[in-house]
């Protein structure tokens, strides 16, 4: 699908069929992250890639028991290096940059899960020190994306109209 059609396509889903995420999939989603911008592309961030199901259980808890972590075949954890960042740029990049390279990367890995036909969700909410506990992050996690075949079909949530998110200064 095109790249419009793919950004349209994307809706988080939080129900997954038990059907595995072929490996080559899961490297065609971790190509997409490799290429994603980042700032001086020190590319300050590290992906964890988690398909053990006892992990992924682990993983829910510490998302503060949002099960469907644990139904995703595959989760892919982002963490910040915010050190990295900050050899380069300072306090601005300790703080500011690492965080936005590891959600730019983010990012890219839900839109390409979603090319491949795959469903994602967007997760937040959890406990920073478990998850970095449990994946052996070096990083400050900051987003946990959970990927598998969707075994539902949600529709797009209202979004702001142009005129409530966009000023031109022309």
């Amino acid at each position: 699908m095109d790249f419009f059609e793919t950004v349209e396509k994307r809706v988080y889903v939080r129900e997954f069929e038990e059907d595995p995420v072929p490996r080559e999939h899961v490297e065609r989603i971790l190509e997409a992250v490799r290429l994603a911008p980042s700032a001086g592309n020190l590319q300050a961030y590290e992906v964890h890639v988690v398909t053990r199901d006892a992990v992924r259980r682990e993983l829910a808890e510490a998302c503060y028991g949002q099960d469907f972590v644990a139904q995703a075949p595959v989760v892919l954890v982002f963490s910040a290096l915010p050190e990295e960042s900050g050899r380069e740029y300072g306090e601005r990049g300790r703080r500011l940059y690492a965080v936005q390279d590891a959600t730019i990367a983010a990012a890219y890995a839900q839109l390409a899960a979603t090319a491949l036909g795959y469903g994602s969700v967007w997760v937040g909410a959890f406990s920073p020190s478990r998850v970095k506990e449990l994946v052996k992050a070096g990083g400050t996690p900051v987003a946990v994306i959970p990927i598998g075949v969707p075994a539902e079909n949600p529709e797009r949530p209202k979004r702001k109209t142009p005129e409530e998110l966009f000023e031109w200064i022309i």
